[in-house]
């Protein structure tokens, strides 16, 4: 969010009825700051759609079979995850006191009045405002810690195989679980987080293109454009993996590549 213009209000709805979720996209198409840059159908859809595009404000559906609005935002919490602001809605309002409990922004009542909305977007523009006057311009740079690495240990099958650094293809954090993938071989790592991994590799050749992603920007195969203001890259692993870059790191994905 850091790397652009305020003014656009990036924003996820979250509802498994396709007529609510409409009218509520109809609604705030009035709200030309407010970009809708996806919707997602169940809770579990809308934790993976928060991780992977970052969005600025999740309008939240509270009833949904399975995961329910307030199990996401607990399940992002406990993911250790940034948390977008969250403006919940259901037909009922016995769920006002744990919405805020969970610091949630505002909570709607359904049908949703468009009076009532407008609080809601007024409520969302102060606060990204507020949370981007607050972040730095850029993100900071990579630490740096002991001399850079050219080989690395990856574990996999009850064995430690050793691989040249520029033969990693990405790493990428799950649970706490460091997974590199390497060319013709996948596993897992002794570090303990991203941050660490990074700090050994050489800076101009490792990117942190996303929180829970390091890539080999020498192994990217294709940038996708995703949505109006994203990118997925596609990496020249056996799978050619789709790698999320964030909103932060966008601006340097285009300036790398001249965008």
């Amino acid at each position: 969010m850091s790397d652009r213009a305020v003014a656009t209000i990036t924003t996820l709805i979250v509802d498994d009825e396709q007529l609510a979720s409409d009218e509520l996209a109809y609604l705030l198409k009035e709200y030309p700051d407010i970009e809708i840059i996806g919707t997602a159908r169940n809770g579990i859809q809308a934790v993976k759609m928060i991780e992977d595009l970052e969005p600025d404000v999740v309008f939240l559906d509270v009833q949904m079979p399975g995961m329910d609005g307030l199990a996401v935002i607990r399940g992002l919490k406990e993911k250790n995850i940034p948390l977008p602001y969250f403006v919940l809605a259901t037909a009922y309002d016995q769920y006002a006191i744990e919405a805020f409990r969970l610091e949630a922004l505002d909570y709607l009542l359904k049908p949703v009045e468009k009076e009532r909305l407008g609080l809601s977007v007024d409520r969302a523009r102060r606060s990204v405002v507020e949370r981007a006057k607050a972040q730095p311009a850029e993100p900071p740079p990579a630490p740096r810690g002991l001399p850079q690495r050219t080989k690395l240990l990856i574990r996999t099958a009850n064995r430690n195989f050793i691989v040249d650094s520029n033969d990693l293809v990405y790493a990428t954090i799950n649970d706490g679980l460091i997974t590199i993938v390497a060319s013709g071989l996948e596993g897992q790592s002794n570090y303990r987080t991203i941050e660490e991994l990074q700090s050994s590799l050489d800076p101009d050749t490792f990117w942190r293109v996303h929180r829970s992603y390091l890539v080999n920007i020498n192994r990217i195969k294709e940038v996708i454009p995703w949505f109006k203001s994203s990118y997925m890259l596609r990496m020249d692993d056996k799978k050619q993996t789709e790698i999320p870059v964030s909103r932060v790191q966008t601006k340097r994905l285009r300036a790398l590549l001249k965008l």
